[in-house]
């Protein structure tokens, strides 16, 4: 492991002016993705910052009875927390259904979001690949890719986004609060992750020296049923090779409201816009679900080898919306 500087940060402030002054530092707090790549060698920061002991662990209503979640809450602590099973179901069985219950006692709110869209090429270092050395070329193209992206993707990286968690930020129109040396700001979650595109190392739209300091989630529309389902490999510690994030709310046999994102599929935690505005005012059927499966599914381009993925998304977007609507129903 390459030798590197250690600073624990007292304030957001002294983290984000510390970092912004180190090109090739790095802030720490669970550790759970950025230790695992300074030992592959994935990751060679000089200097690591550590926020872990930053106050950013409360989970508290905001003015419109939604919530801020601490950038440093535990993973496990707002799966269990009681509004969050109550309100954010969603949220909470996507929280749930990553990694291990370890690594979940340990991964920090931010940190979830801020892990590496990443593949087996990503972390192989003998391998090249564009996101860990821009301009060598991208491995998995031609390569194993069962798990890669489906849409989005470009001629420069096909991995898939791996968090369960960013999915269900999406879905819920959460905002990211972040904070630079220019001051704070608040990044929609649907605009934080980026696509691949000409850039693949560049994950988010973060600036060097900004940190997530919180997360806030509005609250759900009334009526409002929500869930997150996840289609992978094995029962537990693996990537989605699907998974749908899904809140519906009915008048009648209506669908009135609808917010869907997908994983598993794309560089990001995909919004299904589309599917969304195929819904929203549509009678809650098989047919209407099939539609906006299609609708959001038009422009796929899967590789070869990952040709499955198209109709596995289709078949579990549509069994998480009927899920939904029963449900909604009763």
């Amino acid at each position: 492991m390459k030798p590197f500087a250690y600073h624990v940060a007292t304030s957001p402030a002294d983290a984000v002016a510390t970092l912004a002054g180190h090109p090739d530092a790095a802030f720490l707090a669970g550790g759970t993705n950025l230790v695992d790549h300074m030992k592959l060698g994935v990751a060679e920061p000089d200097m690591l910052v550590d926020v872990s002991r930053l106050d950013l662990t409360d989970v508290t209503y905001t003015d419109d009875a939604g919530l801020t979640v601490g950038a440093n809450v535990r993973n496990s602590d707002l799966a269990a927390h009681p509004v969050v099973r109550s309100h954010y179901p969603m949220l909470s069985r996507a929280l749930l259904s990553g990694a291990s219950g370890q690594l979940r006692n340990a991964a920090t709110t931010a940190g979830n979001l801020l892990q590496r869209t990443r593949c087996v090429y990503f972390q192989d270092v003998t391998t090249p690949c564009n996101k860990r050395d821009p301009g060598s070329g991208c491995s998995a193209i031609g390569g194993y890719v069962r798990y890669h992206a489906i849409l989005g993707a470009s001629p420069q990286c096909v991995a898939a986004h791996p968090s369960d968690m960013a999915v269900a930020m999406s879905a819920l129109d959460a905002e990211i609060v972040v904070e630079g040396v220019d001051g704070q700001r608040r990044i929609p979650a649907t605009e934080f992750h980026r696509l691949p595109g000409e850039e693949p190392h560049r994950d988010t739209v973060l600036a060097h020296g900004e940190l997530i300091t919180a997360v806030t989630i509005p609250p759900p529309p009334a009526g409002a049923v929500s869930d997150y389902r996840k289609v992978r490999d094995r029962a537990s510690y693996a990537f989605a090779l699907v998974s749908v994030a899904a809140e519906l709310s009915l008048d009648g046999d209506t669908v009135a409201t609808a917010r869907v994102a997908l994983g598993g599929i794309a560089h990001k935690p995909w919004r299904a816009h589309r599917a969304e505005e195929v819904l929203v005012g549509a009678e809650a059927s098989d047919e209407t679900f099939a539609a906006a499966a299609d609708a959001e599914l038009a422009d796929a381009e899967p590789l070869p080898g990952n040709e499955f993925k198209v109709e596995l998304t289709r078949r579990t977007l549509m069994a998480q919306l009927r899920m939904l609507t029963e449900r909604g129903r009763r």
